[in-house]
């Protein structure tokens, strides 16, 4: 423990799935938590491994729960995945399984999607997609085995939704290498691309930057695995069984970002 670390602290990576939001709700608390960050000039990046969505429209979600953000305070895992393709392969055709969000993000740092199924296809990227169908996973498969490289925007295996705990775009991931034999490139939490362009952006060290999430596989290991102090909610997915259990700890745990943002105005 680092018992002088919340009087320190000046920079944060914030996951949103079941630590901002549960599904369509905010959770409590939600605009004095951003308020009291703005206050102690505590700086952010927003970093979701979900890939449904755009950067533009998590800054709309965000104003429609009554927080203003700017966008390169948000880091999806589709942008990162973007900014990977961009670098690594800047003549890759990209056939996308996933929402539109995906596809924008793809598109928006010049990188050819196909439109649908193509042999031609050099990658398949892989983000969640609540609409899926056999069809998509058949087009994805038939082009892995074809030599297409296999990329995950995120290894989620599960996500919180208003319902409960849902299958995420890890089960997704699983039932393509189950057909194709072939491991997924990963660029998501708990990968740490996400965690060293977040840091680069607000100009952070791990001495005073730490991880706040909901997810000890992803979001507390993206920490773990990038030397940075570690903050967990018990809002979203983990459990007080699977902290437990797990050999994956973070530094702190709160019920919520309400009981979070009591201790930062201490």
């Amino acid at each position: 423990m680092k018992p002088d670390f919340f009087s320190l602290i000046r920079f944060l990576i914030i996951d949103m799935d079941g630590v901002l939001w549960r599904g369509n709700t905010p959770m409590p608390h939600l605009a004095e938590f951003f308020n009291t960050l703005r206050r102690r000039k505590i700086a952010f990046v927003l970093a979701t491994n979900n890939a449904s969505k755009s950067t533009a429209e998590y800054v709309q979600r965000l104003a429609d729960f009554g927080v203003k953000v700017k966008p390169d305070e948000i880091m999806t895992s589709p942008a990162a995945t973007a900014l990977y393709l961009a670098a690594s392969a800047p003549n890759a055709r990209v056939f996308c399984l996933g929402e539109p969000g995906l596809a924008a993000e793809l598109r928006g740092k010049n990188v050819h999607v196909l439109e649908g199924y193509d042999e031609s296809a050099t990658h398949v990227v892989v983000g969640i997609d609540r609409y899926l169908t056999y069809q998509k996973l058949c087009d994805a498969a038939l082009l892995i085995r074809k030599g297409a490289a296999f990329i995950g925007t995120n290894p989620d295996v599960t996500f919180p939704s208003e319902r409960g705990i849902v299958p995420g775009n890890g089960a997704t991931l699983a039932a393509l290498q189950a057909a194709t034999g072939v491991k997924p490139i990963i660029i998501g939490k708990p990968e740490v691309e996400m965690m060293t362009l977040s840091m680069a952006r607000m100009k952070a060290t791990p001495a005073n930057t730490a991880v706040l999430g909901d997810r000890l596989d992803t979001d507390i290991l993206a920490g773990i695995n990038a030397k940075l102090h570690t903050i967990l909610v018990m809002s979203g997915v983990t459990d007080e069984a699977e902290l437990a259990a797990s050999p994956i700890q973070p530094d702190y745990v709160f019920a919520d970002i309400g009981e979070l943002t009591d201790r930062l105005l201490v």
